[in-house]
């Protein structure tokens, strides 16, 4: 009996600091957990828009200039179409001189078909 005396009480329970301090860790580890996942997502997004925007941009250049490349080596040089086209290729920046009041010696003219 003597013995059950000289030990002190001690509670089972954890003590109100002890339950704080494990609180305020765990948030703080949550907290910093949290901020790498959202810094990893944000770094794994950013190369996937990157990603996105590169493809894409590919795509549609290749898809566009691809084509325009082949029908304008595919059209004849020589004929009435290019000559209609140059021709209203002149028209326009003509046109768009006298819109903005310059003379047509200021602005990139189309140049001449070469004869031959």
């Amino acid at each position: 009996m003597s013995e059950s005396l000289a030990t002190p009480f001690s509670d089972p329970t954890p003590s109100v600091n002890g339950t704080i301090d494990l609180v305020s860790r765990a948030a703080r580890d949550g907290a910093a957990d949290a901020r790498e996942a959202a810094e990893r997502v944000w770094a794994s997004a950013g190369r996937f828009v990157s990603r996105f925007v590169y493809t894409t941009s590919y795509t549609v250049s290749y898809g566009v200039v691809f084509p325009a490349s082949l029908l304008a080596r595919a059209v004849p040089k020589d004929n009435a179409a290019v000559r209609g086209l140059i021709d209203g290729a002149r028209a326009a920046v003509r046109q768009v001189d006298e819109m903005r009041g310059t003379s047509p010696g200021e602005s990139a003219a189309v140049p001449a078909p070469a004869a031959g």
